[in-house]
């Protein structure tokens, strides 16, 4: 009986081959390493938050400004849409042409793309949230300002429109974003050290 025998190099291509494959086929964030930040999503919260900003009307197009807004007359933002919203009985608005807007604490649900009101808004001068615990316990980080400051150019690129602003502040970055359930401050630990970055949540997911 003649043994047929395989050359070595296709032997060994075919080995890389199918590694590539399996490489290619595994889902993203399935391997050892930890997950940086902009490569996962939070998972939208379950129940009624809370957020507080501007809620800004423009000829029908409601959107919920959690952000930093324009200081023109009227307003501009670029908000989240909010759903639900009635001027009707709504105190501290104010109206120039087809814009309306205030500044309120407005509770509802939120499903990772828009914000729907549930109740009636409270206006934000009126407005005494819980204070949130200081994560830090007082600490000042270990980021020096170089290094802070490189970190936040790439932060508007990785978070896309959930990124709502950043301060470096007693060597830590602080960053806000729309909704954090815990997701991106695990990942923004695991990629650059849990003494770098704070993830803070505009919407919250608690009274107050």
């Amino acid at each position: 009986m003649r043994r047929l025998h395989r050359p070595l190099g296709i032997v060994a291509a075919g080995a890389l081959v199918l590694l590539v494959a399996t490489a290619c086929a595994a889902p993203a964030g399935s391997g050892d390493g930890p997950a940086s930040l902009g490569s996962v999503t939070p998972v939208p919260p379950d129940g009624e938050v809370t957020a507080t900003g501007t809620v800004l009307d423009a000829g029908g197009d409601i959107r919920l400004c959690l952000g930093p807004v324009a200081e023109s007359y009227p307003p501009q933002c670029s908000g989240i849409p909010l759903h639900g919203w009635s001027w009707d009985g709504v105190d501290g608005a104010e109206t120039s042409g087809d814009t309306t807007w205030g500044a309120y604490a407005v509770r509802g649900t939120y499903d990772g793309a828009s914000f729907t009101a549930t109740q009636p808004p409270i206006l934000l001068a009126l407005y005494d949230p819980v204070p949130l615990p200081d994560p830090t316990d007082g600490k000042p980080g270990a980021g020096d300002e170089v290094t802070l400051a490189g970190i936040q150019s790439e932060l508007p690129d990785r978070l896309g429109d959930s990124h709502l602003g950043s301060s470096v502040q007693d060597g830590r970055l602080w960053v806000d974003v729309v909704w954090d359930d815990g997701t991106w401050q695990e990942a923004a630990d695991a990629e650059y050290g849990s003494d770098l970055l704070v993830i803070r949540s505009a919407i919250r997911d608690m009274d107050g």
